[in-house]
């Protein structure tokens, strides 16, 4: 559909660290009184937006002069302090999606007075460092006004990992941050009534930061600070929220909550990203936690864009004010919070009313035999099939050529009450012969990171563990 257009793309700054100036400094949160509950900690103790922002004030004086903090505090609440402080002092927020030690390296040759804040065990690499004090929540002084902020002002950096494996940087302003949270929460229909946000995702990551923190201070809600893993400490930390409550995770959380069979008290809906929510998985989750599955589609380049109910079928709708273009086989998003205009690494197809339909990553196009798929397709496939519990199809480079030198897909699947036969038998009934997995590779684990995504370097490198050195 070359040059269609949902709407006027706008434009943005290329300088990540101006200060624009331009528009009039805005709240910190609009229309809340300073004695909004923003966090509750497991042990259900409450924090009020003037304990954040006092806290926050209280740290400003703990930090060493500088112009970028790396905030890699696991607890949310601690984050949120480390968050506004930036706010308050003029600091900005890195937020890397990997905290490798090449990772740091990068972020101390790009921002050379980053300062790290930990609130745990955390090698810095070197990197100077601040222990959140364990002393400051309470100690500082009484806010008796709302801080404000110039919207203009980029106050965080999230990385992505481009096409030279090195994180690249998209810059985030306050008061697009702001009406990211507001608009999802808009469309998730938490505006009139306050909500309790937990959330199993890391609140470094883009979907953690929008889906938890922001929501959580522009939808008015209030955000657990833990990061519950097992279906267990998942159902003890929605327990000590209040009602309704709101359950911010991933695929491979929820496939492991519902498979759990632990008792989770009750939701007012589930929210998912960061990989595609098989239907299957969906339907059994709304049948065990008896409330509504949504989804979240987006980037950390172009941020959250669209929302839909899972089993509703699989067209999106965009939030409020978000328009998308497409240029040949690019489709790029613009308009509302969105910084600029940013080009999106997916297939999409558009339709009437701001509505698409995702076909798959452009990185996960593959043509073989002249037959072109996804690999997020294959995906889906494979992992709908009864009796598999996780799975993922590799296709490997040069080694993976047949004796006629066509690639051959490989599958690793984590399903040990299925047998071979029976995993090819179902395979051949839902995709094309030529893309059928030579080999299928049984495993125990998929290597999946703390979102749930499993990386192509890490699918690398079990190809090479699993096949070729296994011959």
């Amino acid at each position: 559909m070359p040059g269609a257009t949902t709407g006027p793309p706008e434009s943005m700054t290329d300088n990540l660290h101006s200060d624009l100036g331009m528009a009039a400094p805005t709240p910190l949160i609009d229309n809340v009184d300073l004695d909004h509950v923003v966090a509750r900690a497991s042990d259900g103790q409450a924090r009020t937006l003037a304990n954040l922002v006092a806290d926050a004030n209280a740290l400003c004086r703990h930090l060493p002069p500088g112009g970028a903090l790396l905030n890699v505090c696991e607890d949310r609440y601690r984050f949120a302090v480390g968050f506004v402080s930036c706010l308050l002092s003029g600091r900005v927020s890195l937020q890397p999606s990997s905290q490798s030690a090449a990772t740091l390296q990068q972020m101390r040759e790009a921002y050379p007075d980053v300062v790290c804040l930990c609130d745990g065990l955390y090698d810095t690499a070197g990197l100077p460092r601040v222990d959140f004090p364990s002393s400051l929540e309470g100690s500082g002084d009484a806010v008796t006004a709302m801080p404000m902020v110039d919207g203009d002002r980029v106050v965080a950096v999230l990385f992505t990992s481009g096409s030279t494996g090195l994180p690249q940087p998209h810059g985030k302003t306050w008061a697009k941050l702001k009406r990211n949270g507001l608009v999802e929460a808009q469309r998730l229909g938490l505006m009139s009534q306050s909500h309790s946000v937990v959330g199993t995702v890391p609140v470094q990551h883009s979907y953690g930061f929008e889906s938890t923190f922001l929501m959580g201070l522009h939808g008015h809600a209030c955000f657990g600070t833990g990061k519950p893993f097992f279906p267990q400490d998942i159902a003890d930390s929605l327990a000590a929220m209040p009602e309704p409550r709101l359950l911010v995770t991933t695929p491979f959380h929820l496939s492991a909550l519902v498979d759990s069979g632990v008792t989770v008290p009750p939701l007012a809906m589930v929210l998912s990203a960061t990989a595609p929510l098989p239907a299957d998985l969906a339907r059994r989750a709304e049948a065990a936690l008896v409330a509504p599955v949504h989804e979240i589609y987006g980037s950390t380049e172009s941020s959250q864009l669209a929302s839909r109910r899972t089993l509703d079928g699989d067209v999106w709708t965009l939030l409020e004010g978000v328009e998308l273009s497409q240029e040949d086989d690019i489709t790029s998003a613009s308009g509302g919070h969105v910084e600029g205009v940013v080009p999106l690494s997916d297939v999409i197809e558009l339709f009437p009313g701001h509505r698409f339909r995702l076909l798959g990553r452009h990185a996960d196009m593959i043509n073989i035999a002249g037959k072109r798929t996804s690999l997020a397709y294959l995906n889906h496939q494979l992992q709908a099939i009864e009796g598999v519990e996780d799975g993922a199809f590799f296709l490997p480079e040069v080694e993976g050529k047949d004796n006629l030198g066509v690639h051959r897909l490989v599958a690793f699947v984590r399903a040990p009450n299925l047998d071979r036969p029976a995993l090819t038998q179902a395979l051949h009934g839902c995709i094309d012969p030529v893309f059928m997995p030579r080999p299928l590779v049984w495993v125990s684990e998929l290597p999946r990171n703390d979102t749930g995504k499993i990386l192509r370097s890490t699918l690398e490198a079990l190809y090479e563990r699993e096949v070729l050195r296994r011959g």
